[in-house]
């Protein structure tokens, strides 16, 4: 198990490199210079020039065979890549500030937003899923999966505007964006940066009332997609598992229905359910710009749509980095998870 880990914590290494490499060619196949885009278009070339260089811009993008080189490794792609294996994220291009700062502010957005949308998906879906499987053919099963097809297949975007345009503008019981309220905002000491956490660990009910308030309608909007596959999962792995033979013995011994799909039927299914599960966490958090954009969550979504939109390089590359990272951490840690949910896999 120990030999296994170590081989799959090796082989992130040149998963990130390849994500790194990715993002950086393709941000610099986008015709726009970042230099134009600060200074404007009244500014002369020499300004530009200027800021070119100052940004390091003006190095060639990987190798450098410049006769005033340093090494023949002095591009943009190895200098950014020395200083994050350094720990320096580096600075924005276009805000001036530290993208480390920025990350820390914005990930706790998008892992609180992140979490109550999978908590839900996983409270709604898995139960529908076992339901479905349990009445196979009945109007509940049929229902089930018009649901999840629904789920699928509508716009994230769209429900967003519609879940606004109903529960905030015409019924006025939800905010319709941002994160918490303006009078918090200037009150409140975060701890954690998950504004409903911290209201409860500080014991501010009404702090934490009012930030569950606002992250209602961006986590049902976000979590309708994962709901959808999640129970469709369910439903087929349970429909797998009910058709063993050693669920059949034990429901000729007497057991109980929901005896039988709870301890037996469940616990066997859960393999692909884990799967599903890890791969839309690992999803969801590099995935909601669109919810968060629609809502104004200041997330690690939004920050870097609005670096591709600026042309802000370090943003764009340390923000995908950081969350390919997470992602690649929670699928090895999923799949390390096999061995714990059914001892007859053993990892080598």
């Amino acid at each position: 198990m120990a030999a296994y880990t170590i081989r799959r914590l090796l082989g992130l290494i040149p998963v990130l490199l390849g994500i790194s490499l990715l993002v950086f060619t393709v941000l610099r196949l986008i015709p726009a210079d970042p230099a134009l885009l600060i200074l404007g278009e009244r500014a002369t070339p020499a300004q530009r020039e200027a800021l070119r260089e100052q940004l390091g811009l003006n190095k060639p993008l990987f190798f450098n065979f410049t006769p005033e080189r340093r090494n023949i490794f002095d591009g943009q792609y190895f200098n950014f890549m020395g200083d994050l294996l350094q720990g320096n994220f580096g600075t924005s291009i276009v805000r001036r500030t530290s993208i480390w700062t920025e990350l820390t502010l914005r990930f706790p957005a998008t892992l609180e937003l992140t979490i109550a949308a999978l908590s839900l998906a996983i409270v709604i879906g898995v139960p529908a899923g076992m339901l479905a499987a349990v009445r196979r053919g009945s109007l509940i099963d049929t229902l089930s999966v018009l649901l999840a097809l629904i789920g699928v297949s509508i716009p994230i975007f769209w429900l967003g505007l519609l879940l606004q345009y109903l529960f905030a503008v015409n019924l006025g019981w939800l905010p319709v964006s941002q994160r918490i309220s303006v009078e918090y905002t200037r009150t409140f000491q975060s701890i954690t940066g998950m504004y409903v956490l911290d209201g409860l660990l500080r014991g501010r009910l009404d702090v934490a009332g009012d930030a569950l308030r606002h992250l209602i309608m961006p986590a049902v909007a976000l979590s309708t997609v994962p709901m959808a596959i999640i129970a469709r999962m369910t439903r087929s792995a349970m429909l797998e598992v009910l058709n063993q033979d050693y669920i059949r013995t034990a429901r000729a011994k007497g057991l109980s229905g929901p005896v039988v799909v709870t301890r037996h039927a469940l616990r066997n299914a859960l393999l692909p359910v884990v799967t599903v599960v890890g791969l839309q966490l690992g999803a969801l958090l590099g995935g909601a710009i669109l919810t968060e954009t629609v809502f104004s969550w200041p997330g690690i979504g939004t920050w870097i749509l609005e670096g591709v939109r600026g042309r802000d390089y370090p943003v764009v590359q340390s923000g995908v980095i950081f969350v390919a990272f997470w992602f690649v951490i929670i699928n090895t840690v999923v799949d390390l998870s096999y061995a714990f949910l059914d001892p007859r896999i053993q990892h080598r």
